[in-house]
């Protein structure tokens, strides 16, 4: 069961529960036949905390004198450089209730519960008893059908969920309906102007309905259809709002029958299904993934699956789970450190976005992947929060420009991350990173947004007025400077030419400069990123992650921030700087894991690929499939054995597998970099190269082949793995003496590559 996994009892947790959304609305199924609970979400639901109406403090007439101080030498200089303003979280994540179906059931086997990813349908099967449930990308809504013999069930929605503040102002309201029913449920947040609505309506076929305390009793129904919608609105909403809301899905149930009759459930969830399954099941088809032959293993339940963590069986699973679950969480805003879920109003982080690695990381397989919808959802976020990165600039750094936060909770782009251990507030490459995955769609499609344009050249401008202070040798110094979330073993945190804000002041102001060669400081742009500073290789041969005399390495941390030129900006490569590319790899292997989190792993898997280092990406993902990283919904933890719930390495996963398989710049093309030798055998297809053609990759020991599609006219590099040479046909002869193939490439015309053992 590649597209999908299945169950055989139902989920007991939440974190176990299986997974539907549409980028919107999300829903986690337990599909327990007595007690069916689905948990709804919405990417909207934020608990105001006091963080929503915060600006950035204005500190940028005290930057001179931090620029002054670190320059002479001041290590903890930075830590008085806003220290006066504390930490405010973003406002936490939280989900709205549960749809709760109690019901008597009698004594059957056959137990099953399942997901298909091609549909986004969950499911659950026990004897005579059916449930289904998926959440619409056509009509925005949670569809849930049951089907039981002369059913006896109590439905109520539920707010009672781990961690609900108990001064939650909640109001119900309850009718019965020509259709079956309506439940309402409206929550105040405690201190607060604003809350959330949730509305439930019912069509029951059969029997009875009578009112049954905060709920509805449905007596002898052989089947029951819920629509359920949420949203976030003011505390004081005009009540016909509600109504409206209710009417709009009772429009869903009616669809157009004449004089408004009430149809068969199951035919009005046949049509609503048809309309998501023409938006959800190409989307998610774009490209599959096949590890090694069909065998009894990819039809185990997913948790007996996990127990197997080095069988291709799981990887294959893992990467359409993965594939699946980021597809369903974006829309309105990317996924957050949750995806779209939470079964809990206490998520660690605020289950928030943060930008400096976990975003990141979690979208990196968008273009590849040929998922669109992940980076517009992305790009809605981005483009959404540009004046609130306008005010970070002018009140920390008095630039113009742009300067991203490092968390967000999707409404609010401010900077409000004051710590002395995590001085996120000095951190300016985050606008930088979260344009990387626009600028490599655009490379991909071949068509540039306008707004990406604009927001490059506002990352340009910052950098065009920070990056104001020289050193003795007339190169460019980056102070303040910080590398996400580490520090020198020597120093504070906030020091001076973090190999991050390097590179990334390097790739801004390059990009902008090559999207608007007619803008008027285009040029200058081009010479401030050629008087940056150079990479360091430190006394270990590895690349350093401060290119400051001085300042000690502190090898033992999660993050990789330091090899942001490797991944994702391919600055550094071993093709075009391989010295670079040996002090980068060795900068990979002195670094320790930590705490383990998930997206350390993952971040280092993507950056061993990049290396062709393919006994690293092996390592990095074995410590996370042996780390008991997953739950039987097949969403991630972020820590080992199940600890907390976090959709990094669930997400990241598929990027890392992609990677390993095929990588692509605008004019490279690299086969096979870091197959790991345990995947003797599979299949990639479908996948999208950033010089506009799509791919299909299959290998089977030793020898694969790959089928390009181009859809422009181009000529790029060909590299291939370790052991592997291009064995026919060559559509261009390599210039003598150099080691790459030159694909001459015509849009519309498929090219066919054979690769076997050198």
């Amino acid at each position: 069961m590649i597209h999908g996994t299945w169950e055989p009892r139902p989920a007991t947790r939440w974190q176990d529960a299986f997974l539907s959304g549409n980028g919107r609305h999300g829903a986690m199924v337990y599909g327990d036949p007595a007690d069916d609970r689905v948990i709804v979400s919405h990417h909207s639901l934020v608990r105001p905390n006091g963080s929503e109406g915060l600006g950035p403090p204005e500190l940028a007439d005290g930057l001179g004198r931090l620029q002054d101080a670190l320059l002479s030498g001041d290590t903890t200089a930075a830590e008085r450089f806003g220290a006066e303003h504390p930490l405010h979280w973003v406002q936490p994540f939280h989900p709205a209730f549960q749809v709760r179906i109690r019901q008597a059931v009698r004594q059957a086997t056959g137990y099953r519960r399942q997901v298909d990813f091609s549909t986004g349908v969950v499911g659950a099967e026990c004897g005579p008893q059916v449930s289904r449930v998926f959440v619409s990308r056509a009509d925005d809504v949670i569809v849930q059908y049951l089907r039981s013999p002369a059913m006896s069930a109590a439905l109520t929605l539920d707010h009672r969920l781990p961690g609900v503040p108990p001064r939650l102002a909640v109001g119900r309201s309850t009718a019965l309906t020509r259709e079956g029913g309506r439940l309402t449920l409206r929550a105040g947040y405690p201190g607060s102007g604003t809350a959330f609505t949730g509305v439930t309506v019912v069509l029951a076929e059969g029997g009875s309905a009578a009112f049954a305390g905060d709920g509805i009793r449905f007596d002898g129904a052989q089947g029951l259809l819920l629509l359920t919608r949420v949203r976030r609105d003011p505390a004081g909403a005009d009540p016909e709002d509600t109504a409206d809301a209710a009417a709009a899905l009772r429009a869903l149930l009616t669809g157009d029958e004449p004089g408004g009759a009430v149809p068969a459930a199951w035919d009005v969830y046949q049509r609503l299904l048809s309309r998501h399954e023409a938006l959800h099941r190409p989307a998610y088809r774009r490209v599959t993934l096949r590890l090694g032959p069909v065998g009894d293993e990819q039809r185990l339940p997913g948790s007996e699956l996990l127990r197997l963590p080095g069988r291709p069986a799981l990887l294959a699973r893992l990467f359409a789970a993965g594939r699946y679950h980021l597809l369903s969480s974006s829309g309105v805003l990317p996924p957050r450190l949750t995806g779209l879920w939470t079964g809990d109003w206490d998520t660690a982080w605020s289950g928030a976005f943060t930008t400096n690695a976990n975003l990141n990381l979690q979208i990196a397989s968008a273009a590849p992947a040929a998922l669109p919808e992940v980076t517009e959802a992305h790009a809605a976020l981005v483009y959404g929060q540009l004046a609130d990165w306008r005010d970070n600039a002018r009140a920390l750094f008095g630039a113009r420009g742009v300067v991203a936060p490092s968390h967000t909770d999707g409404e609010s782009g401010h900077t409000r991350h004051f710590q002395r251990t995590y001085p996120l507030h000095l951190w300016s490459a985050g606008a930088d990173w979260l344009l990387v995955p626009l600028v490599e769609q655009a490379q991909t499609t071949g068509i540039t947004d306008p707004r990406l344009l604009g927001a490059l050249t506002e990352v340009a401008l910052f950098y065009q007025d920070f990056l104001s202070r020289t050193g003795r040798d007339g190169r460019i110094v980056i102070a303040p400077s910080y590398s996400p979330e580490n520090r020198p073993a020597n120093a504070s945190w906030g020091t001076v030419n973090a190999t991050m804000d390097i590179a990334a002041a390097r790739h801004a102001l390059t990009t902008a400069a090559a999207h608007a060669p007619g803008h008027p400081d285009a040029g200058r742009w081009r010479a401030i990123a050629g008087n940056l500073p150079d990479y360091r290789v430190n006394e270990d041969g590895a690349l350093a992650e401060w290119a400051w005399p001085g300042l000690a390495e502190n090898y033992h941390h999660r993050h990789l921030s330091h090899l942001y030129p490797v991944w994702p900006l391919d600055e550094i490569n071993p093709y075009d700087t391989p010295a670079l590319a040996g002090a980068a790899r060795r900068a990979l292997e002195l670094r320790g894991p930590e705490n383990d989190s998930a997206h350390g792993h993952l971040h280092r898997a993507l950056i061993a690929a990049r290396l062709r280092d393919a006994g690293a990406v092996a390592r990095a993902l074995g410590a996370v499939l042996g780390g008991d990283f997953f739950h039987d919904s097949l969403m991630s933890s972020h820590y080992p054995a199940r600890d907390v719930f976090n959709a990094d390495a669930a997400h990241a996963l598929p990027a890392v597998l992609v990677e390993m398989l095929l990588q692509s710049t605008p004019s490279r093309l690299v086969l096979l970099p870091a197959l790991p030798p345990e995947l003797r055998e599979g299949e990639l297809r479908g996948v999208c190269t950033r010089f506009g053609a799509s791919a299909d990759l299959t290998w089977c020991d030793g020898r694969a082949t790959a089928v390009l599609r181009p859809s422009r006219t181009v000529r790029v590099d060909l590299r291939v793995g370790e052991g592997l040479t291009v064995t026919g046909p060559l559509p261009t002869e390599p210039p003598a003496g150099t080691p790459e193939v030159l694909l001459d490439l015509t849009a519309g015309v498929d090219c066919v590559l054979s690769l076997g053992p050198q």
